[in-house]
C-alpha cells in the first residue's frame, strides 16, 4: 500500500495527490427513476438501490417516500432512516409534508424522494417538490426521485388526449433533462394489469374500475412507448456528452440520424418527406438543415422556405438554421456535430459548369464529413 515518505512529513502520499487534484465535487447528482404508470416499480427500485447502497456504508436517508398502502414497499421503507415530515397547518387542518431545511441539515450523502410532480401544500417554502430537489441538489446532497412520464410538462397533453384523463401537476422538461442519470422502471402493460387485478396498486375494489379507465391496455401501451422515448434520449444525451467529452469525431450509428440539405425551392418537401421516410424505416431522428446565405432575400424565396420548414415540422423534424458561404463546409459540420448517419441533398442541376460546381460540392463534403450515407435525390427545377 502507497505511504508517504517518512523522511518528508510534509510529502504526500499518491492518494492525497490524487484528491488535491480532483474536481470538487459542488452539486449533488440527480437519479430518476422514470416509470409510465402507478404500480410499474419505481419506488420500489429506488428503494431497493438504496438499501444496497446503505449496506456498503452510504448515507443515505429518506426524506419522503410514499408506501399508498403497499407491503412490500413499506417494508423496504422500513429499512432506512426516515426524516421526520414537517407539519403544515392549512385552513384547520394539519398536512404533512418533506422537510427539505431538516434534510440539508441532516446533510447525508444520498436522499430519496418520491412523487417528483408533487405540489406542496400552502405554506410549504417551496409550491413544488421539484423545487425543494433543487435545494438538496444546491447543498452538495444527491437525490434518487421517482415520477411517471405524463407528468413531464411537454408529455402532458399528449396524454391528456390519449387517456382522456387530465393532468394537473407537472415538472418542466428542463429538470427531467437535469437529471444525470434516468431509470425507466418498466413492466409489460399485461404485467401492470395482472397486478392491479390481484390488488397489488391500489386494492382489489378499485381493480376492475381504474382497468376500465387509466390502466386500459391501449394507454399503458401509449405511456410505456412515451417513457422509452424520454429514457432513449436521455441516453442518447449521455453518449452525445462523452463523445464531446473525449472529442470522439467518428459517428457511432448507435442511433441513426437523418438530415435532409433543403433550400427555398418548393421541390424541398420532396427531400423532407423522402427524409422522413427513411428515418421511419430506420427509427432514428430526422433533422432539416438550411444553409442561410444571401442569396435567397427575396420575399418568394423566403415565403417558400417558411412554408418547406413548417412542413418539416409538421412531420416532426428538428429544425437546423446555420449561417454558411460553403454549403460543403456547413454540413460536414453539422453532421460532425449532431452525430448525423444519413443525409440527403437534393440534385436539380443538370448540364454545364453548374452540374461541375454541384458535383465538387458534394466531393468536398465527402472529404470533410465523417463516415455518413449519403443521398443523393434528383428534384425537378421550379417552373414559372
Amino acid at each position: 500500500m502507497p505511504t508517504r515518505d517518512q523522511s518528508n512529513p510534509s510529502a504526500k502520499s499518491p492518494e492525497e495527490w490524487l484528491e488535491k487534484v480532483a474536481p470538487e465535487k459542488t452539486q449533488g447528482t440527480f437519479k430518476l427513476f422514470l416509470g409510465y404508470a402507478p404500480g410499474v416499480g419505481k419506488t420500489y427500485n429506488m428503494l431497493s438501490e438504496a438499501i444496497r447502497r446503505h449496506a456498503r456504508g452510504e448515507d443515505i436517508v429518506i426524506g419522503v417516500v410514499e408506501t399508498h398502502g403497499r407491503p412490500r414497499t413499506a417494508e423496504l421503507a422500513e429499512q432506512l432512516e426516515q426524516i421526520p415530515r414537517r407539519q403544515i397547518d392549512y385552513k384547520g387542518v394539519s398536512f404533512e409534508e418533506m422537510d427539505v431545511d431538516a434534510i440539508i441539515a441532516r446533510r447525508p450523502q444520498i436522499v430519496l424522494i418520491d412523487e417528483l410532480a408533487h405540489t406542496n401544500i400552502e405554506g410549504s417554502k417551496h409550491r413544488k417538490r421539484y423545487e425543494d430537489v433543487l435545494d438538496v441538489l444546491a447543498a452538495n446532497i444527491d437525490v434518487l426521485a421517482t415520477m411517471n412520464v405524463q407528468h413531464i410538462e411537454s408529455v402532458a397533453p399528449t396524454v391528456q388526449s390519449v387517456t382522456g384523463i387530465q393532468i394537473r401537476e407537472v415538472v418542466p422538461d428542463w429538470l427531467v433533462q437535469r437529471a444525470d442519470e434516468i431509470v425507466m422502471a418498466d413492466l409489460t402493460p399485461e404485467a401492470l394489469q395482472t397486478r392491479m387485478r390481484r390488488g397489488d396498486i391500489y386494492g382489489v375494489a378499485r381493480a376492475e374500475k381504474a382497468l376500465a379507465n387509466f390502466f386500459r391496455r391501449g394507454n399503458l401501451i401509449a405511456l410505456r412507448e412515451l417513457a422509452l422515448q424520454h429514457v432513449t434520449k436521455a441516453v442518447d444525451r449521455t453518449l452525445t456528452a462523452y463523445m464531446d467529452a473525449k472529442r470522439i469525431q467518428d459517428n457511432w450509428a448507435v442511433r441513426e440520424r437523418v438530415a435532409v440539405c433543403i433550400s427555398s425551392n418548393s421541390a424541398s418537401q420532396m427531400l423532407i418527406a423522402r427524409g422522413a421516410r427513411i428515418a421511419e424505416g430506420v427509427g432514428g431522428e430526422l433533422f432539416v438543415l438550411h444553409i442561410q446565405n444571401d442569396r435567397e432575400k427575396a420575399q418568394e424565396q423566403q415565403s417558400t422556405l417558411a412554408a418547406n420548414l413548417d412542413f418539416a415540422r409538421n412531420l416532426g423534424a428538428q429544425i437546423a438554421l446555420v449561417p454558411g458561404t460553403s454549403i460543403a463546409h456547413t454540413a460536414a459540420n453539422f453532421v460532425r456535430e449532431k452525430h448525423i448517419t444519413h443525409i440527403i441533398f437534393g440534385r436539380t442541376v443538370t448540364s454545364g459548369w453548374r452540374k461541375y460546381l454541384y458535383y465538387w460540392a458534394i466531393q468536398h463534403f465527402l472529404k470533410e464529413s465523417p463516415n455518413v450515407d449519403v443521398h443523393i435525390v434528383t428534384q425537378h427545377p421550379e417552373h414559372d
